[in-house]
């Protein structure tokens, strides 16, 4: 049931000639360095294009390679109405593939940027930066709502954007094949956004109440056999599997240029992590192009799901 993706000597099909990615977001949540970041993977970078320009803008040939537009509220003639109709046009045009990225951020990190820097905010160049923050993020909610894509950029430093970025449009993106994001992470901390599917695992064996597998994570082999041993664990992988290699197939031919799917469990350690892995494995050997990230095991210095060994993970209840 799987289709495998086209490798990037493949030619795009006629029908995405033109392939466009336009990031926004308010202003300070990085839209400069992911522009950089997808100039490096062989964007075309342009920036701050006046609105009216950009249907102009694929009026000719399409080019060698895809485009990334840099949009905000300094760009010239921006109105949330204009940027929704531009983005609903670019949709319906058979010859282009386009996606809308939506760079959010948490209005008291965008106001330490602001305090770091030291800048004036474009929306209240006049005011307290605050008020410019928030006016800039009501302004903005309709564009948010929109978007293919929203990255929360709000504990990210640059580099872990540039990260981002790269799994979501490195590898085969440029060539027009179907991106697949594997997410894990805990309910304790909410589900990440822009997930297209999620699947809820706190019903299989926790590791956790195992000590010696408390301190691991699910690439430990250890954890995985212990989840596997549950006797609900193949059934509900086997069907997962199934509908997700059912489902791959129907958004690529759609055009849908990016698929992310979440699984959950109560701390992101263990059942999710494990689950993640697998079914990575499973697409990457039917010959999809597959990211993975494991959200509550960043940061933390893991490699080889070797776990932290420390009180506070045990007092967590890590799952």
């Amino acid at each position: 049931m799987t289709a495998p993706q086209p490798s990037p000597s493949d030619p795009p099909p006629a029908a995405t000639g033109w392939r466009i990615v336009c990031v926004t977001g308010p202003a300070g949540a990085g839209r400069t360095t992911a522009i950089n970041a997808l100039e490096d993977l062989g964007y075309e970078a342009i920036a701050n294009m006046p609105l009216d320009f950009v249907p102009r803008l694929i009026d000719g040939p399409a080019p060698g390679r895809p485009i990334a537009l840099g949009l905000d509220v300094r760009t010239r003639g921006f109105s949330v109405e204009g940027f929704l109709d531009l983005a609903a046009t670019l949709d319906r045009d058979p010859r282009v593939a386009f996606t809308l990225v939506y760079l959010d951020c948490a209005p008291e990190a965008l106001l330490r940027r602001y305090s770091e820097t030291r800048r004036r905010h474009p929306s209240a160049p006049d005011d307290h930066p605050e008020d410019g923050i928030a006016l800039e993020i009501a302004l903005l909610a309709p564009v948010r709502d929109r978007a293919e894509i929203v990255v929360n950029t709000s504990d990210m430093t640059p580099h872990e954007l540039r990260a981002e970025i790269g799994r979501w449009f490195g590898g085969e993106e440029g060539a027009g094949g179907l991106a697949v994001s594997l997410q894990s992470f805990s309910y304790k901390r909410g589900m990440p956004r822009g997930l297209d599917m999620v699947f809820d695992c706190r019903f299989l064996r926790n590791p956790h109440w195992e000590p010696a597998l408390r301190p691991l994570d699910g690439r430990n082999p250890a954890v995985a056999a212990h989840v596997r041993a549950d006797p609900r664990f193949a059934p509900f992988e086997a069907q997962v599997r199934g509908l997700v290699e059912f489902l791959l197939p129907a958004h690529a031919e759609e055009g849908k240029a990016h698929l992310a799917i979440g699984f959950g469990c109560t701390g992101g350690q263990h059942r999710s992590v494990m689950m993640v892995e697998t079914l990575a494995e499973a697409l990457a050997e039917a010959g999809w192009q597959v990211s993975k990230r494991h959200r509550e095991l960043e940061g933390k210095g893991r490699t080889g799901g070797q776990g932290e060994g420390g009180a506070a993970a045990d007092r967590a209840g890590l799952g």
